[in-house]
């Protein structure tokens, strides 16, 4: 990740010389300390452009001549009646999108009326970092690299103390953002299931707990769907285990469980040559996860969290599984419990995601007895077909946990769209010559799909979120400018940080 400046913290008040930002709502009033020339230089230029301070539009202006500052920056906050819900973190990321090349942006973080709170100026410094990203290691020349040194970033805050103190929370969010970009970011010749492994391994630093188990391990255990989707790959399959420990001892922790299929032909059934080199993103869920356990283990969440993911690489090899293949997936290994799903007739080898997923969810469910799994991926097309980019499918077993999840959806801006399951919906994925088969064409897609999965969480607590939408190829808003977002990662701290820390 490049960061392109650094943010500081200062004592509230007026930024002495140079770039200056203000916050107003729509009456457009600004404190009381700005001088006379500035706030007639605002008000002019409002009346001229038709800024009405809606909230997060933005409006620049050049200072008057000898007044010691250059340019005035004035961001939006809506109306006073809608103060509860500014969304401070986009707003972080209006501001960055402000500054200049080698010029530093003082922000004073009080309106006419009152000042902004340490959190939500938190909130704002990391908006400001999540825009700042981009992703470059691999361009050669300077010309090529969006990378110009800004800043700094000053922020005139209230408390420095608190502020610095929050802020310190919400650094260890942006950093698992930011990593969960990098992974998907990555060519696919680069991150393969071993190096993704390595970059879980790398947790253990921050205090996680990895377990890595390779192919021979994964046949002992019985994971033969997952390593079916990898058997036409000279890469080794992997799983990786993280585990990281900040609840009571013995208490049951929670699970989040990602797709890791680092490059997805499609197999046997392949994909179209036109716009292939995107499915290096076909382990957007995987990233998140390793994201946020990142994020988890440097603000040391007091929760006992388990993060499983299923590496793979889906080729077309001469070794490759089948259409028409029968395949026996972890759950029919059990001694004391076999699902109906244990054997998987596959129709499509580009319905490869579910399989990895399947085993994985059976393994956490049965060895850690969570509380609740949540399983991200990029599962399906028809997710975009039904919810396009702007919310990620939700499906589940457990109305609170659908319902906690929706909320802090709309807290984080990372939403979600609860969908259907039914009885009616799971028939169709009964296949003739096996207790299941792995596609059940067009019709419903993502609904078949996430029943398909539901068959391996047993009476577990469970939530699926088809990120095929969200995660790359993700819609451009004030905090993303990239192709991959790093999405589920904020969504996901907040559900923890909300519900299942004590």
């Amino acid at each position: 990740m490049a960061e392109r400046f650094k943010i500081e913290f200062k004592p509230l008040a007026l930024p002495g010389a140079g770039d200056v930002a203000f916050l107003v709502h729509d009456d457009l009033v600004l404190p009381p300390t700005v001088p006379a020339d500035l706030a007639a230089t605002v008000s002019r230029s409002a009346s001229i452009e038709g800024f009405k301070g809606k909230a997060l539009g933005a409006m620049v202006t050049m200072a008057v001549p000898g007044s010691g500052h250059d340019r005035i920056v004035v961001v939006g906050l809506g109306p006073k009646a809608d103060a509860e819900s500014i969304d401070w973190v986009s707003l972080g990321g209006v501001l960055a999108g402000k500054m200049l090349a080698g010029r530093e942006l003082g922000v004073f973080l009080a309106t006419a009326a009152e000042t902004v709170k340490p959190e939500h100026a938190a909130d704002i410094a990391l908006g400001a970092r999540l825009r700042s990203y981009s992703f470059d290691r691999y361009k050669t020349k300077t010309g090529d690299k969006d990378n110009k040194a800004h800043g700094p970033l000053s922020l005139h805050v209230i408390d420095t103390l608190k502020t610095k103190k929050a802020v310190k929370l919400k650094d260890a969010v942006a950093e698992g953002v930011c990593l969960a970009r990098d992974l998907v970011n990555e060519p696919p010749n680069v991150l393969g299931p071993e190096e993704f492994a390595g970059y879980a391994e790398e947790l253990s630093k921050l205090g996680v707990e990895v377990e890595i188990l390779g192919e021979k391990q994964l046949r002992k255990i019985g994971m033969r769907a997952l390593l079916g989707v990898g058997q036409g790959s000279a890469r080794e399959s992997k799983v990786a285990i993280m585990r990281w420990n900040g609840g009571k001892d013995g208490s049951k922790p929670v699970a989040f469980i990602g797709k890791g299929v680092v490059f997805d032909t499609g197999g046997i059934s392949i994909k179209p040559a036109g716009g292939m080199e995107d499915m290096k993103g076909d382990m957007a869920g995987a990233a998140c996860v390793v994201g946020l356990m990142h994020a988890l283990a440097s603000r040391k969440a007091k929760a006992n969290v388990i993060g499983a993911i299923g590496l793979v690489e889906n080729m077309p090899d001469g070794k490759a599984q089948r259409p028409g293949d029968i395949v026996t997936s972890l759950s029919g290994q059990t001694i004391e419990i076999i699902l109906s799903g244990q054997t998987i007739e596959i129709i499509n080898t580009d319905a490869e995601g579910r399989l990895v997923l399947a085993d994985v969810l059976w393994y956490v469910q049965d060895k850690y007895k969570p509380q609740f799994m949540i399983n991200l991926a990029t599962l399906t097309g028809a997710i975009l077909v039904a919810l396009g980019k702007e919310n990620a499918g939700l499906f589940s077993n457990n109305d609170e946990l659908a319902t906690r999840l929706f909320e802090a959806g709309k807290l984080t801006g990372e939403t979600v769209w609860r969908m259907p399951m039914s009885a009616a919906y799971d028939k169709i994925i009964d296949s003739k010559f096996a207790d299941v088969k792995n596609s059940a064409g067009r019709d419903a897609g993502s609904i078949t799909a996430a029943h398909f999965l539901r068959r391996f969480v047993n009476d577990t607590p469970w939530a699926h979120l088809d990120i095929a939408g969200t995660a790359m190829g993700s819609p451009q808003t004030e905090i993303n400018k990239g192709w991959a977002s790093g999405w589920g990662v904020r969504l996901l701290n907040q559900l923890v940080a909300a519900h299942y820390e004590k």
